[in-house]
């Protein structure tokens, strides 16, 4: 894949991965960058919002349905035709079938093969200094998977920011 591109991805559903993909896309395709949305995984909705917002047409890539020849031809095709391609992750980053590595239709797959870097996005409702410790095990847990940033989703105060950044040392966290 040749086109700049990223993931979004979450530790699980329910995150505010689809409401930062939009937000991302849209921003993005305001200041006329061309730019492709990819759901991972059979989902047959967001595709369609990532349309929406991207005026182009939404895709999806499956890890576990498609040949890795078809991932590397159709995100190929994606990357010919935009300046920028972001994958939406379905469920959490790491969730999918026990199988052949590669294969197994979570997110993770597609960031390995395609050489893309994750940004996470962190629900810290209910939690603070903690957040650190999630990213450090999403950080290490597989190394073709390269976390480059973090978005924090659900904070409730400047004070809750500040603590949920204290708990990682090199981390320059995001709020949203």
């Amino acid at each position: 894949m040749t086109a700049r591109g990223l993931i979004i991805a979450a530790p699980r559903s329910g995150s505010g991965k689809t409401t930062v993909t939009l937000g991302v896309a849209s921003a993005v395709t305001s200041r006329g960058v061309t730019m492709r949305a990819v759901k991972s995984g059979p989902d047959y909705i967001d595709p369609a919002f990532h349309a929406a917002a991207t005026g182009r047409p939404g895709l999806n890539l499956d890890s576990f349905a498609m040949a890795p020849s078809l991932i590397d031809a159709l995100a190929g095709e994606a990357a010919a035709e935009a300046e920028l391609v972001i994958v939406e992750a379905s469920m959490g980053l790491f969730d999918g079938i026990t199988g052949e590595p590669g294969r197994s239709g979570a997110a993770a797959d597609l960031a390995g093969r395609l050489g893309l870097p994750v940004v996470l996005v962190l629900d810290i409702s209910g939690q603070s200094q903690s957040a650190a410790a999630v990213v450090r095990g999403f950080a290490t847990h597989d190394p073709a998977v390269r976390i480059a940033g973090v978005i924090l989703n659900k904070v409730a105060s400047a004070r809750h920011h500040q603590q949920a950044g204290d708990g990682h040392p090199r981390a320059r966290l995001a709020a949203a």
